[in-house]
């Protein structure tokens, strides 16, 4: 009976794999036959932080956070997730969804995407640097909103992945660039 449930647990993730595998193509050859994006990132995005950084996810819609740390700094901490594909790097910085640090979270990750939906770099930052960063802004519609550039999510954040190196254990400063 072990040796079945350890299967379908291993068959399980095989097949999530394959589908997120597939799920990445046909969003990408959607968005080159349309010009359109299929509304699948934030779900990429999970998956991914998930398998990068050892997160559980957290499957309930009403739930105002995606997942919970596993170890390490991470762990027991309440982490929302937000995903963006970046497909013209030369265009104004995109905007990530809302943040609201008036929810109960206590990180909050952000995975960039290449135009084929693959991760690039993953980066993190607290509810309190991103709750100073909206204090800060000029613009009082976007702060109410919780809007938030890439770009000043990377300066109050910390790179904690990237396809080359995978997991960052050393400290990345963004401020050399």
């Amino acid at each position: 009976m072990a040796n079945e449930k350890t299967f379908k647990v291993d068959m399980d993730l095989y097949s999530i794999d394959k589908l997120m595998h597939e799920t990445r193509q046909l969003a990408a050859k959607y968005r080159e036959a349309t010009g359109s994006t299929l509304p699948i990132t934030g779900e990429i995005a999970r998956f991914d932080a998930a398998r990068a950084l050892n997160l559980s996810l957290i499957n309930d819609p009403n739930s105002p956070i995606d997942a919970t740390g596993k170890e390490g700094s991470r762990q027991d901490k309440r982490i929302i997730i937000k995903g963006r594909a970046i497909f013209d790097s030369s265009k104004a910085s995109p905007r990530i969804g809302q943040l609201n640090p008036e929810q109960d979270w206590d990180l909050a990750v952000l995975v960039l995407f290449d135009e084929h939906y693959e991760v690039d770099e993953i980066y993190e930052a607290s509810r309190e640097a991103i709750a100073e960063a909206l204090d800060n802004k000029k613009d009082s519609n976007r702060k109410k909103r919780g809007a938030m550039s890439i770009a000043q999510f990377k300066i109050i954040g910390e790179r904690v992945w990237t396809r080359e190196n995978g997991s960052e254990t050393e400290v990345w400063d963004n401020q050399d660039d």
